[in-house]
């Protein structure tokens, strides 16, 4: 299953605006100010544009292809913890078969040798499509006797009655 993360930018249109001006430049019939508002981009832009495209032509103007920091792991990695993770947390050498973002950080590690915190490790897994689950809540004997939905039972002894439920005595300024 491919890693796929939705772009920040369209660099293929951000391309060819670029591209655009740089035909506007070679034509030399409006000025900076000009293709700016036409192309709805600053002056300091097509300024910048304008010199880079002196130097090198329309070439210069071609887009970097992505913005950023390159992954540290590579798809082939990410499939590889991918299948680590469906085989679940026991089978990974864990207690429990709860997968937990510091498990998980050091299951990445071991799969792969590249650490991460355990609180980016979350981006990780939003990547390959997994979503957070709270484990199953079994049901235990007693269960389906009605309740109440109070954290303390009207008759316990360690609820003290308070003076004027729901609000706080204002404290003093001095």
């Amino acid at each position: 299953m491919p890693v796929r993360l939705p772009p920040r930018r369209d660099f293929q249109q951000l391309e060819h605006r670029r591209k655009q001006a740089g035909r506007l430049f070679a034509a030399g019939k409006m000025i900076l100010a000009a293709i700016a508002r036409q192309l709805k981009v600053s002056r300091q832009s097509v300024s910048r544009w304008h010199t880079e495209w002196q130097s090198g032509g329309v070439r210069a103007l071609d887009g970097a292809r992505r913005a950023g920091r390159k992954p540290r792991l590579e798809p082939r990695q990410l499939r590889k913890v991918e299948r680590a993770l469906r085989q679940g947390a026991r089978a990974n050498g864990f207690d429990t078969d709860l997968w937990t973002l510091p498990r998980v950080a050091l299951l990445i590690e071991r799969v792969t040798d590249v650490q991460y915190h355990p609180g980016h490790v979350w981006r990780i897994l939003g990547a390959m499509d997994w979503t957070p689950r709270r484990p199953a809540v079994r049901k235990t004997p007693g269960a389906s006797r009605p309740g109440s939905s109070s954290r303390t039972k009207a008759a316990s002894r360690s609820a003290l009655p308070s003076a004027e439920p729901g609000l706080r005595k204002a404290k003093r300024r001095s």
